[in-house]
Formats: structure tokens, C-alpha cells, sequence
């Protein structure tokens, strides 16, 4: 009897971070990450009208896709780091936000690879495929979106609307 109220302590004492606690955790970690990914935006849509040679773009958006599959799995880590929020189906919201910046992970990681893939030998064919990558990652960056809607905690949507650093 004892040791099952012991346990029946012990599994009540340390919980996950309250919602407000955890929103601020993961608008912290995705700040950075929505900061990185317009810059990569920009720099693609620099490198797409740039006057620069097949393989100087090529090496650039190899470059800047791998950037922003780094900045999705930092993200990603920062928000498994954050843990599970203490409220209804908090292990499914972190765990939603958590596969949606796997998602995008891996679809810029797709991209990286299929613009390294390319040959520079003709520019027209490359520029084709480059425009196909980027349609593809678009495709897959708007398929991973996180449905907010599955936010099934009050207690959350109040923490991400008043934290500041979701603001």
C-alpha cells in the first residue's frame, strides 16, 4: 500500500511545462526558423533571376536548401526539447508540431538532393529542373503545414496568444 501511493506521488510530480511555458518555448524555437526560411525564400528567388552560371546557382541552392534543413531540424529539436505540455492531448500537439517540422525537414532535404542532382552542362534544362524542385518543396512545404485547428486546448491557444514570444 505503501509503495503504490509512493507511486501514485511520484507520477503525479513532474509533469510537462504549462502551456504558457511551453508556447514560449516553441515560439522561441520557431523564430528563428520562420527568420531563416524567408531569408532562404529571398536568396531562391535571387539565385532563380541572378545573372550567375548553372553551377555558381546550383552550389548556392544546394547551399541555402541545406541551411533551411538545418534551421527545420533545429527547430524540430527545440521543440522536442520543450517536452509535452501539461494539458489535454499535449502529447499530441507537440508531437503534431514536431512532425510538421519533420516534414519540412526532409522536404528541403528533398530538394537539396534533387537540385544536387542536376547537371550544369545546359542551363536551360537545369533552370527547368530547379523550377520543378522548387514546385515540388512547395508542394510538400504546404502539405506539412501544422493544422491548428487540432489544437484542442483552450489553455494552449490562450498561452499562444498572449506570450510574448509569440507575438
Amino acid at each position: 500500500m505503501v509503495l503504490a501511493t509512493f507511486v501514485v506521488l511520484l507520477s503525479g510530480c513532474g509533469g510537462g511545462p504549462s502551456p504558457r511555458a511551453w508556447a514560449a518555448t516553441v515560439c522561441g524555437a520557431l523564430t528563428p526558423w520562420r527568420s531563416e526560411i524567408s531569408k532562404l525564400t529571398s536568396s531562391t528567388d535571387e539565385q532563380m533571376t541572378a545573372q550567375t552560371t548553372p553551377a555558381q546557382a546550383k552550389e548556392n541552392l544546394v547551399r541555402l536548401f541545406a541551411g533551411a534543413e538545418q534551421a527545420s531540424e533545429t527547430a524540430r529539436h527545440k521543440v522536442e526539447q520543450a517536452g509535452v505540455p501539461e494539458t489535454d492531448n499535449g502529447a499530441a500537439i507537440s508531437a503534431g508540431f514536431r512532425g510538421s517540422l519533420e516534414k519540412m525537414r526532409d522536404a528541403y532535404g528533398r530538394a537539396r538532393d534533387t537540385i544536387d542532382g542536376l547537371g550544369t552542362g545546359e542551363p536551360t534544362v537545369f533552370y527547368d529542373g530547379v523550377r520543378a524542385a522548387v514546385e515540388t518543396l512547395n508542394k510538400e512545404y504546404d502539405a506539412s503545414a501544422l493544422d491548428t485547428s487540432q489544437l484542442n486546448s483552450e489553455e494552449l491557444k490562450q498561452a499562444f496568444d498572449e506570450v510574448p514570444e509569440c507575438r
